[in-house]
């Protein structure tokens, strides 16, 4: 049963910059006019302008008393309650600081790390841009709230119906300083279906710190029944050397993270059954410990039923086909032998998904 409308505003990670990540989504048994989560904000407005033209029922059809033009991205996001951010890099923030000042509709809340929070202050200081936001409930003068979201293995309701676990994840290292995004669990509450968004994240094989490994041992026991769904990056094309991946994925990378994800799935189910009614035991592995344990015709079909799109992908202009295509066919060639049974497709912008 669908728990979730997504309309892709934007799915790229620049440079082009008329389309960057954004993403709205609302829960399937509930009107876009009720309200919307807005989860990430680099493309917003004018990106929303150019998918409407295209498809002016892309948020379905109108009543038929409405005047057309009286349909627009701001009216769209006048019906946003609240931001969900993974990290406040400019391209997943741009939007939402661009139009601060004149979004309609009610106060609207900014979810995201207490570190992401932070940055996000810097911009909205008076300085880069003026002071529109607060933590400050009380204070009306401001259109915008921040809330923190805290890495404690809870959900929050952020939104009608949904509610949101964050995890910490790894987006490489700025300078001496390791710079961490995140990365969410969003759960449709009535029907406890849920999917997770990855923010920027460097590979584990990469990282000084490894925390990819945490999502998908907190993934795997749901996979595919209650998690069907995952939107992970993957920014560059294939081949490219470690060292220039600037916290990034590539598809030599990606697939090795979902054989990670499938080794936990095969080890979650084994653990299960060995356990009838009773969940698995949390136990302290080491990182590799899972994958010497399964031997790799043990992960076939063990991702049989989820959906991985993948996203954040680099234009470098110079590609016939989209970037994101070609970043796909790539993911696709290098996972075929392993046969996880995985469903790789691109979040393509002006998409409608249903999760």
């Amino acid at each position: 049963m669908p728990a979730f409308d997504m309309v892709v505003v934007g799915s790229g990670g620049g440079p082009d910059e008329t389309n960057l990540s954004g993403y709205l989504i609302k829960p399937c048994d509930a009107a876009w006019d009720d309200g919307i989560l807005a989860l990430e904000a680099g493309s917003g407005h004018g990106a929303l302008r150019h998918i409407m033209k295209r498809n002016p029922n892309i948020f379905g059809e109108r009543p038929m008393e409405e005047d057309p033009a009286s349909f627009t991205p701001l009216t769209v996001y006048s019906n946003v309650k609240c931001f969900l951010l993974t990290h406040a890099h400019l391209d997943h923030i741009g939007s939402l600081v661009m139009a601060a000042g004149t979004l309609g509709g009610s106060r609207k809340r900014i979810y995201g790390s207490p570190q992401t929070l932070r940055d996000l202050e810097t911009v909205f200081s008076g300085r880069v841009w003026p002071k529109l936001a607060t933590y400050d409930e009380n204070n009306s003068s401001f259109r915008l709230v921040y809330n923190a979201l805290h890495a404690d293995g809870t959900y929050n309701v952020i939104f009608p119906n949904i509610s949101v676990r964050i995890m910490t994840i790894s987006h490489g290292k700025h300078g001496s300083d390791q710079y961490d995004s995140s990365c969410f669990f969003i759960r449709h509450d009535p029907t406890g279906h849920e999917f997770i968004f990855f923010g920027d994240v460097e590979p584990d094989s990469v990282a000084v710190k490894p925390k990819n490994i945490t999502v998908w041992r907190a993934a795997a026991p749901k996979i595919p029944h209650i998690l069907s769904t995952i939107f992970i990056e993957c920014s560059y094309q294939a081949g490219r050397p470690d060292d220039v991946l600037f916290g990034h994925l590539s598809p030599d990378h990606l697939v090795q993270e979902l054989i990670t994800l499938a080794t936990e799935v095969a080890v979650a189910r084994k653990a299960s059954k060995s356990r009838p009614g009773l969940r698995p035991r949390k136990k302290q592995r080491k990182n590799s410990a899972s994958v010497a344990a399964v031997p790799p015709e043990a992960l076939y079909g063990a991702l049989k039923g989820l959906k991985v799109y993948i996203m954040h992908c680099k234009d470098i202009f110079s590609t016939e086909r989209p970037i994101n295509h070609v970043i796909g066919d790539q993911c696709r060639e290098l996972l075929a032998p392993h046969k996880l049974g995985v469903e790789l497709l691109t979040a393509d912008q002006g998409m409608r998904i249903v999760i």
